[in-house]
């Protein structure tokens, strides 16, 4: 059983959450806080697999809470949700340790699989909203576009490997893209993220994008709403 801490400073949103969470067999709402002062202890107490947390929030927002979590070894993946357009912590929110985001209008498949993915081990990384993440981040002049010592030791294969990730495809698309057993790719991974020295996907990602080495391509026309796929 997958169990979900709901952190929102709107009633409407924890029950509409909760209501949909619950109606699934290995997913259960254990408890509910409207800041992130209440989201820190509620963690502490509780150890849910997963901490829902919005950005923006009275008393403490979701981006310090998600830096107090991190830093306390919690061992509950943080999913941080977002209305996108106005949330312009989001990428900072990432690189502070949560495991991914979700917009709050998502439907309920796909707030469901995100749950599951995160607390499967797994970072959400949604490519189309990445991507405008990314887009949002990249002309800024912080940016750094120096390639890392670290990113130059991967070999060739984990540089592929990594590219893929910036994708967003997950092991299995992985694994069939590079006719590798899935096994292989998790070891790929693993290595990856030791040589970067990142706690996830999500922030390999953002290396390779904040170093340069991933460049983000010209996008291709889609039909209907690009925010609309999950991985």
């Amino acid at each position: 059983m997958i169990r979900i801490l709901l952190v929102d400073d709107q009633q409407l949103i924890r029950d509409a959450f909760k209501l949909m969470l619950n109606l699934e067999p290995d997913l259960t709402v254990v408890g509910e806080a409207g800041d992130g002062k209440a989201a820190l202890a509620l963690t502490s107490a509780l150890r849910p697999d997963v901490v829902l947390l919005d950005i923006r929030m009275p008393v403490m927002d979701g981006l310090e809470t998600t830096r107090r979590l991190t830093a306390a070894h919690t061992t509950s993946a943080i999913l941080v949700l977002t209305t996108f357009d106005s949330d312009e912590y989001v990428y900072q929110a990432l690189r502070d340790g949560a495991r991914g985001f979700l917009l709050k209008d998502a439907p309920r498949d796909q707030l469901v699989h995100a749950v599951r993915v995160v607390a499967g081990g797994e970072s959400l990384l949604a490519p189309a909203i990445t991507r405008r993440l990314i887009e949002r981040f990249v002309q800024h002049p912080a940016f750094e576009r120096d390639q890392t010592p670290e990113l130059q030791r991967l070999t060739a294969r984990e540089q592929t490997v990594l590219r893929l990730l910036a994708d967003g495809k997950s092991n299995s698309e992985i694994a069939s893209e590079l006719v590798l057993g899935e096994t292989t790719v998790k070891t790929h991974v693993a290595r990856i993220l030791g040589k970067l020295g990142v706690r996830d996907r999500v922030q390999a990602v953002i290396a390779a994008y904040e170093s340069g080495f991933v460049q983000l391509r010209p996008r291709r026309p889609v039909k209907g709403r690009p925010d609309q796929a999950m991985h």
